[in-house]
């Protein structure tokens, strides 16, 4: 019997299980599901592949799954622990470091100070046309338009996509919200083909968000990288706030930027929990 050695690993609390391997296993979506299980298992949002890059392109590929075992584009906060992870088992020799996703190359910059560390990655650009989330609303933009539950309750939503699809509200209390109920509900609304992660935006000033996040997968996470870019993206075009903020989330503050080319940039912490074996049987 072999064991898959991992590293349990967080960003805000956003927190995977991170393997390093030459490919991934047949039964992935199981193993998933098993190694995710918060009682039964290590634990964690999802597990995360690193595997060696395609081409010259990138010094290491990212390869990310939900905790029920679906693949998703891109996580902001496991992008910067793959390249953390990355230069630390000398993967990369840089400390600027190239991440394969399946949203397009990240390049990630990793900040060793005195106050701790930090890592900075270039999201790209939010997009909001239709086919870009993708959704199926019929027009070019989403934004700050009316959405029907399925509880026929009506939702005014901003849909964008940072790789991977989000669907913003603003919210006057995020801390008395439905995550949970409204979260699962838009999550499989229709409109998403591809369902959606959910995020509620309390807008605190004009630079400081109070956010929290139901992804896609995985339920009410403690932070999300993606959807706080998408948040950011979505209070720009609503004109709620300035492009550079500080978002606070149950797990701890992220900081974003959008530039004036249009471009996102995520910064936060990424940390090791601990290590371990898992037993290949059990996988």
């Amino acid at each position: 019997m072999m064991n898959i050695p991992f590293v349990k690993m967080q960003g805000a609390g956003n927190d995977y299980i991170y393997v390093i391997a030459d490919a991934l296993p047949r039964n992935m979506a199981d193993m998933v599901r098993r190694m995710s299980d918060r009682h039964f298992g290590i634990g964690g949002d999802g597990i995360v592949y690193l595997l060696p890059p395609s081409d010259s392109s990138a010094d290491v590929t990212m390869r990310m799954f939900n905790s029920d075992g679906t693949e998703a584009e891109m996580c902001g906060n496991a992008v910067r622990c793959v390249a953390r992870l990355a230069y630390e088992r000398h993967m990369t020799e840089a400390p600027a470091v190239r991440v394969a996703t399946k949203s397009g190359v990240k390049k990630v910059a990793l900040h060793f100070g005195h106050d701790g560390f930090l890592a900075s990655v270039d999201m790209g650009k939010p997009m909001f046309t239709a086919k870009d989330i993708p959704s199926l609303n019929g027009g070019e933009l989403f934004i700050d338009r009316p959405l029907t539950a399925a509880s026929s309750e009506i939702f005014q939503i901003t849909a964008v996509s940072m790789g991977n699809p989000h669907a913003v509200l603003f919210v006057a209390d995020v801390d008395a919200a439905e995550v949970h109920r409204i979260g699962k509900m838009l999550e499989h609304h229709p409109l998403f083909p591809n369902r959606t992660n959910v995020e509620f935006v309390q807008i605190v000033d004009r630079e400081h968000i109070k956010l929290r996040v139901w992804e896609r997968g995985a339920g009410e996470t403690l932070a999300c990288g993606t959807g706080t870019c998408a948040s950011l993206a979505a209070c720009v075009a609503n004109n709620l706030t300035e492009r550079h903020i500080r978002a606070q989330l149950p797990g701890g503050i992220l900081e974003v930027e959008f530039d004036e080319q249009g471009h996102i940039r995520l910064t936060g912490p990424a940390e090791p929990v601990f290590s371990g074996v898992w037993p290949e049987d059990r996988a």
